[in-house]
Formats: C-alpha cells, structure tokens, sequence
C-alpha cells in the first residue's frame, strides 16, 4: 500500500484521472436529466480536468505543493460549466491544504480534501444538497476519519471513494428531480471517477489508452489517380487547435467518415491536423469548430486538378499550409498578453452564431467568444478575451447559465483591470444590457441598469430533445421539438409550426412591445420569415423583428420585452 504521495506521483495521479473521465465523459453525460443538448457535465468536468493533466505533462515537480497548485492554477483556467468550476475550487482548497509540503501522508491527504470542500462551499451562493458538493464533503469527512485509522494517502483514499459511492446512491432521494428520473448526480459521478483514477494511479494499475493516429499527408497524391476513381471532389486539410489537449475526437471521426473518405487525423496535445476527401468541405470545417479554433484550411478540387495534370498544365493549388502555419504562429506570439486600457468601458460578450456575433459587435462589444450551449468557453478564454479589451473596467457577458460561474473565476486575475460579470442567462438578456450601458456612467449605475434590462426580458428557445426523457410532466422522445420559457420547459411538439403558435400565444409575447426573432443555422430564410409571418398575426400589439442569428442547436431564440 502507498503511505506517501510526493509531487511527481500526484501529478501521474491527475494524468490518470483525466483519462478516465475522459473514457467514461458520455456515461456521465446520460445522467443529466433536462434532455436539452448542451455543455454537458462530463464533457465539462472532462475538458477541465484535461487541461490540468496537460500542465502536468509540461510542468514536472518534485515536492506535492507545487505540483498541486500548477495544477489548481490549471483547472481555474481550464474551467468550464458549472461543474468545472466547482472541480477547480475543490482541487483549488486541496492546494491551499497541500501549502508548504513536500509530501502527503494519509492525515494531509484528508486535511487537503476537506480544504477543498470548504472552499468549494464558501464560493456556492446556495448550496444544494445531492449534488456534487454533498459527495464531495462526505467523501472528505470519512477521509479525516480514515486517517486516524491508517495514515496512508492509499487507504485514506479508497476510504473517501467507498463513502462517496454511498452518498452519490443516495443523491436521487435528495434531490426530486433526479429521484422522478431515477439517476444519480453527473457532478457528483464525475468527482468520484476523477478520485478513482488517482487512486488507480496509486495501484499501479493501467489508465485508459487514448487512440494514436499517423500522420497526416498535406496533399493528395495524383500520381495514381483517374478520374473515375475520384469518389469524393474536394481534397480538404486543416487545423484546428483545441479547446483542451484531451477532448474526445472519436464522434467528430465518426462524422468525418460518414461525409468522406482518406480519412487521417493528426493530432498532439494543443491542436489536430484533418485530411479527407469529401463532397462537403464546409461541413467538414464547422463539425470541426466544435472542437476547438479553426486556424487554417485547405480545399482543393481533386477533379480539376486532375483535368490540368492530365491536359499537362500545372494543377492549381493553395499556397503551401505550412508556411501559413509558421506565419500565424509568429503573429500570436508578438501579440501582447494584455492590452493597455485606452477607455472607461469594455465589454465582452459570449456567444454562437456569426450571426449573434455581428448584433453584439453593432451594439459596441469589443471581443465576443464563440461559445454558448454545446461549447463552454473556459475560464482562460474568456480571460484572453478580457485581457485584449482597451479598457479600465470590462464587463462579460455570460450569456448562459453554465458559463455565468467561469466567467466570475475571472474577477481579480487580469493586472490592471477590473472584471464585472452581468449574470446575463441568454443571449436576448446580454442584447439587453448592452443597449442600457452609458460610457459616461458611474460603475454601479451601469451594473443595475443592465441587470435591470436583462431581467425585464422574456426568453423563449426552440431546439430538439436530445434523449428520451420523462420531464416535468412531459414524456419527451429524442428528436421531438422543445420549447424553454426562460428556461423552463414549456412544451413539446412533434411539429415546429404547432410548437411556435403556442409559443406566440403565451402571454410573455401577448404582452410584450417589441419581440425579436433569432434564427439559427438550421433554419432557412424561407422558414424564418414564415415564423416572422406567424408572430406578427398572433402578436399584433407587439413590434416583431426577424434577425439571422445563426446559433447552433437552438432552432429560434426569441426575446419579448
């Protein structure tokens, strides 16, 4: 049995456990009741914790207080979703416990594990029971129990995990809506895969193998080539560097495949490089951005290339994707880290759809992030974006409610200037603020200006269920049509027309002046403009504009005020 615990061992032990969320993220995932297709908690908790395995693999340290704050440091930045930000305050107190040790014994063990739960508690405003935070405190109290059994970090530990399997049992008695689903807490699973991954680590016993890939040709070959064996047109590479080094690229290759052929992907801890042969190259670029930043691309037409080199011409290509790729990267390495102030006011906003982006840039934000349901932005991205705004005092706007805890990690990290989170829920609510913000007002009254706007606005989403569900009263099949009122469910259809009448008639857009409509990717204009037509019969006394917003997921986003 392993009595100590030093810096390197403990690192190995967070590579292990971000493995193994990694391979069991989509179990975790199914737990979450409200069948809306989002930022899932183990995908969050995941791309948390995988940001932290990656600091670890960079940062290699001898004594376990440095290792454990790289590794708190970490899981700040990598945040994302409400259950990311509440790993990272766990490992946050568990660093704060490990202060000035070279070492760990089962007693520091279970000392740090309680720091963590504290910490975790003190930045909670109202802590549920059967959550996350119920496991982890009884995970820690059975832990400084242990500790005065045996003074091993091993037996400590696995006493903690064996606890904490009973309290996430117990979790569908504790909370209704997970007792009517008949599931256990996905916050609550997660932790105690994370902390069964350390102590594997511990064991000796083997963590999940990520799947390897060769590398990538940058170029068809057409040596060998006729044109009758041309299945697919467009020869396509790119590269997309990642949100997180270990995100899951087995659905996007299963996508790829089923768009294409020549399949190879490439990939190392920042970034993965794409080749295949598809009919459809922009698909295969806006799949990709799901999984991180687009940098750079390349399509070429293999069919007309053919034709050239057949007629002896020289086949016309795109410039050389390495150079482009050596040029870009000595750009962000000259772009300063913080951008001096040169105004009062900045802002930044957070959202999908270049759509949404364009109304939020019109409206004065100085960044927008690409993010919202489906794709948290971590603590670090929107802390980039913050330290790129010109400006003394920048207020985020979430924009969604997984994003509204990231987004307050940032307060105090930026020198030089201070970060105000607007705990805007939607999109329609940080259009809102904005419109009330006054450069030339103090802080406090721009603050209640904004959360006053944002409250007086009513939300309606329409999107799909993305598993079967018993929900509030609600029998939902995968694939019917959901419609959410601010954030409630408020009703299901397998028609969208049916769905959207209700939705007309409720009396959030019968009493509103002005109703905005925003369409997502899905939606064709046609479509849009026959819903405009739809609102402006069944609200007649309100204003009803139609705007592209082109978000993913969520077919409309419909504000009233």
């Amino acid at each position: 049995m392993i009595d100590i615990i030093d810096g390197s061992l403990f690192q190995r032990m967070i590579i292990h456990a971000a493995a193994s969320i990694g391979a069991q993220k989509q179990s975790i995932n199914e737990l979450n009741v409200f069948p809306v297709p989002d930022g899932d908690t183990g995908t969050n908790m995941s791309l948390t914790i995988g940001t932290a395995a990656a600091e670890a693999r960079k940062k290699p340290a001898h004594a376990i207080s440095q290792a454990a704050a790289t590794n708190a440091s970490a899981l700040l930045r990598g945040a994302r979703g409400n259950s990311g930000v509440i790993l990272s305050l766990l490992f946050r107190g568990v660093s704060k416990g490990l202060k000035e040790h070279d070492t760990a014994d089962g007693a520091v063990l279970a000392a740090a594990l309680n720091e963590g739960v504290s910490a975790a508690y003190k930045a909670v405003m109202k802590p549920a029971e059967g959550t996350i935070l119920t496991v982890s405190r009884l995970c820690a109290q059975r832990a400084m129990e242990a500790a005065q059994e045996q003074n091993s970090a091993e037996y400590v530990l696995e006493a903690a995990i064996a606890e904490g399997e009973t309290a996430l049992a117990d979790t569908v008695n504790q909370n209704p809506v997970l007792k009517k689903a008949g599931v256990v807490d996905a916050g609550g699973k997660g932790y105690l895969i994370i902390l069964q991954g350390m102590l594997d680590e511990l064991r000796g016993l083997p963590a999940p193998e990520t799947q390897e890939e060769g590398a990538v040709q940058s170029k068809a070959d057409f040596a060998h080539l006729g044109d009758e064996e041309i299945t697919f047109t467009f020869d396509t590479v790119f590269i997309v560097r990642k949100r997180t080094p270990n995100i899951d690229l087995g659905p996007f290759r299963s996508y790829l495949n089923g768009i294409g052929d020549s399949l190879v992907i490439g990939e190392d801890d920042e970034s993965f490089k794409v080749h295949v042969h598809t009919d459809i190259p922009g698909a295969a670029l806006t799949e990709g951005q799901r999984y991180g930043t687009l940098e750079l691309a390349k399509i070429e037409n293999m069919r007309t290339q053919y034709e050239d080199m057949a007629a002896g011409r020289a086949p016309q290509s795109t410039d050389d994707l390495d150079m482009q790729e050596a040029a870009q990267e000595q750009a962000v390495s000259e772009e300063p880290a913080i951008i001096p102030a040169e105004k009062k006011y900045g802002v930044v906003a957070v959202c999908a759809g270049d759509g949404m982006a364009s109304v939020f840039r019109d409206l004065g934000v100085d960044g927008v992030i690409s993010g919202g349901q489906t794709m948290n932005p971590s603590t670090e991205d929107i802390l980039r974006e913050v330290s790129r705004t010109p400006a003394e005092i920048v207020f985020v706007l979430p924009n969604n409610k997984n994003i509204i805890m990231a987004a307050e990690q940032c307060v105090g990290l930026v020198e030089g200037k201070q970060v105000v989170v607007i705990p805007t829920r939607t999109v329609p609510q940080g259009v809102s603020a904005m419109l009330v913000m006054d450069p030339d007002a103090e802080v406090d009254t721009n603050v209640d200006a904004m959360k006053a706007a944002m409250d007086s606005v009513r939300t309606s989403e329409v999107t799909y269920a993305a598993r079967d569900s018993d929900f509030d009263g609600f029998a939902i099949k995968a694939g019917d049509y959901m419609a959410l009122a601010d954030g409630q469910l408020f009703g299901t259809a397998h028609n969208l027309t049916g769905l959207l009448e209700k939705l007309a008639l409720a009396d959030g857009q019968q009493r509103a002046d002005f109703i905005n409509i925003f369409y997502g990717q899905d939606v064709s204009e046609e479509d849009a403009n026959q819903t405009l037509e739809l609102f402006q019969r069944l609200c007649p006394n309100a204003e009803v504009t139609l705007l592209c917003g082109g978000q993913p997921v969520y077919y409309y986003m419909i504000s009233a005020e």
